[in-house]
């Protein structure tokens, strides 16, 4: 299983995202990924920064990182626009990309709405999804279907996508993991406000054994400590 990281985009600026990249790439992280949203969930007045831009320069200066948003989300723009950004992505990080895809929900409704974006009802965003997929996937990219509803699941099934499944359970992944390819993104266990270390090296464990092919964890994980973690999981292997 391969670990990764959500870099802090919510921001006026990408310095600290970048730092965070390097720092991941100096530790021996596998990836980095960032948010594709126009304000974080719940905070319109907050700023955000696009994905794409970000990840081609971690991809251009961390050649050991593969990266990706979490998750790209279709209608947002269109899929000629969207499969364009992967297209030059892919350029820059030379086989190091995740496509990423997902078609959004009704927290990410009111996101589009304020810009002017239509939002389209979930067949045609699951439509659209299926057609960048198949297009990606054509290409050589490594595709991931954000996790959602029954339709959008059995897509990653029908054309052999890694599922993402977020704040997954282990029995959700272990499930999963029997009819897909599945991936694992969240949040890491705390105590008293802090990473709870002993904790997230047992979610390790238990996500590789229920067949997780990665472990994403959400911004502003300390990641000195998820390394301890990871070196615990494997120490201790029961």
């Amino acid at each position: 299983m391969r670990l990764g990281v959500l870099l802090p985009t919510f921001q006026l600026s990408p310095r600290t995202a970048l730092e965070v990249a390097a720092n991941a790439a100096a530790l021996g992280l596998d990836g980095v990924f960032c948010y594709d949203h126009l304000w974080p969930m719940g905070s319109p007045e907050r700023p955000a920064i696009a994905p794409f831009e970000v990840l081609s320069v971690v991809a251009a200066r961390h050649d050991s990182l593969v990266v990706g948003p979490l998750v790209a989300r279709v209608g947002l723009v269109g899929n000629e626009v969207l499969l364009s950004q992967f297209r030059a992505l892919r350029v820059v990080a030379a086989g190091r990309l995740i496509a990423a895809i997902g078609t959004g929900d009704r927290l990410s409704r009111e996101e589009n709405l304020a810009f002017g974006i239509d939002y389209a009802p979930p067949d045609e965003r699951r439509d659209q999804l299926r057609s960048l997929a198949g297009t990606l996937l054509d290409e050589g990219t490594e595709v991931w279907v954000g996790a959602g509803a029954p339709k959008t699941n059995a897509i990653a099934d029908e054309l052999g996508c890694t599922l993402n499944l977020w704040n997954a359970s282990v029995a959700d992944v272990e499930r999963t993991a029997e009819l897909v390819s599945v991936s694992w993104a969240g949040l890491a266990p705390t105590r008293n406000d802090e990473i709870d270390v002993d904790a997230t090296a047992a979610l390790l464990r238990t996500l590789d054994r229920a067949g997780s092919t990665w472990a994403v964890f959400s911004t502003g994980t300390p990641l000195e400590a998820l390394v301890e973690a990871v070196e615990l999981a494997h120490d201790d292997p029961r």
